[in-house]
């Protein structure tokens, strides 16, 4: 991956009437990364990506793809001419093709040799070499997306869109096809965008993300930053199972229901809210419970318990009101309505916001 800019998305608006899909957004995607676009439905993201496919004209901004201004500044490149490869949610393979037929669908200009010869590279990388005569009746859901993958590859793309891509796929083959479309691209080279609202999705296979909310993106990052340093309240509540103690910032320490600590704990500068309140993100295992006998000196209550199989996730109400969520081991196993104490075990740095 290089840090040259193939699409680039300057102040774009998308009106519908009265309406505001997609309000100011502006992001930059690396020649040859994969960037998605994250957030819950009706955020803006699926219009963001048919702004992007040439499926929808913006309101206003400017959308430039490979150098090349296709939406914007008072001109309009049509889909066909983007040289933009689109991956839909349901596949939409040609059922009266055969698989190799609809490969080579995308390279119609090519001669009959070198469109067997893209074809067959096509059907290798995507691990279906000698399935060209196959009917895609005939094909699980992961090889049709892979014969969808190879279809919109065929005529190399400047931009590869992919639109929930695994949404239509049972959970487990849904893990196994994001690896393998993962795999794909990199050994393809593509630049590609994907949409979706499977969080663990686009943490797990993205090169960078952008969360979006309300039509406007709140933060552009690597995975990991993105998770660990969110910078809105929104951000943290939707990436994982966020928790948030309320405390007061004072001189040395922040003071909570559960534990006071170092105000050098907390990320960013904190001098100007000294004598603040704020909301401490804290996830499952950033916090431990240990029941106790007396509920007078409890710290709070199970109100909530969830077994995910390795683990138990515990929620807890302390007597301020807050909730919390605690991941213990299979083996600790509390009923709800027990009475706890809580530890704030977290080793890092810890985000915060001003208590609204």
């Amino acid at each position: 991956m290089t840090d040259t800019t193939t699409l680039r998305l300057d102040g774009i608006t998308k009106d519908y009437g009265t309406e505001t899909a997609v309000e100011g957004v502006s992001l930059d995607v690396r020649e040859g990364e994969l960037f998605t676009l994250l957030g819950p439905s009706g955020c803006g993201k699926t219009t963001t990506l048919r702004l992007l496919a040439g499926l929808e004209a913006p309101t206003e901004g400017t959308v430039t793809i490979a150098g090349r201004v296709v939406a914007g500044d008072g001109g309009f490149v049509p889909p066909d001419e983007r040289n933009v490869g689109l991956v839909f949610q349901d596949f939409a393979l040609f059922t009266h093709l055969t698989v190799g037929e609809n490969v080579a669908y995308g390279i119609p200009d090519a001669t009959d040799d070198e469109r067997a010869a893209r074809v067959a590279e096509l059907l290798d990388l995507v691990d279906l070499d000698g399935f060209e005569d196959r009917d895609p009746s005939e094909l699980s859901g992961g090889q049709q997306q892979r014969v969808a993958l190879a279809r919109a590859l065929a005529p190399e793309p400047d931009v590869l869109l992919l639109d929930e891509p695994f949404s239509s796929l049972d959970v487990k083959l849904r893990v196994e096809m994001r690896e393998e479309v993962r795999r794909i691209l990199s050994e393809a080279g593509v630049t590609a965008v994907s949409v979706t609202h499977d969080q663990e999705e686009a943490l797990s296979i993205s090169d960078r993300i952008a969360v979006m909310h309300d039509g406007h993106i709140e933060q552009v990052g690597e995975p990991e930053a993105v998770f660990e340093h969110p910078e809105s309240r929104f951000v943290a509540s939707f990436l994982g199972q966020a928790g948030f103690l309320s405390g007061n910032i004072g001189e040395d320490e922040v003071v909570t229901a559960v534990d006071s600590f170092d105000r050098g704990r907390l990320t960013g500068e904190t001098g100007q809210y000294v004598g603040a309140l704020v909301d401490v993100l804290v996830r499952p295992d950033d916090v431990a419970v240990r029941p106790v006998d007396d509920e007078v000196d409890a710290d709070g209550t199970i109100v909530r318990r969830q077994y995910t199989g390795p683990s138990f996730i515990y929620h807890v109400e302390l007597a301020n009101g807050d909730r919390v969520r605690c991941q213990h081991n299979h083996t600790e196993s509390y009923d709800v309505g027990t009475a706890v104490d809580l530890e704030l075990v977290a080793d890092h740095s810890l985000a915060w916001y001003p208590r609204r």
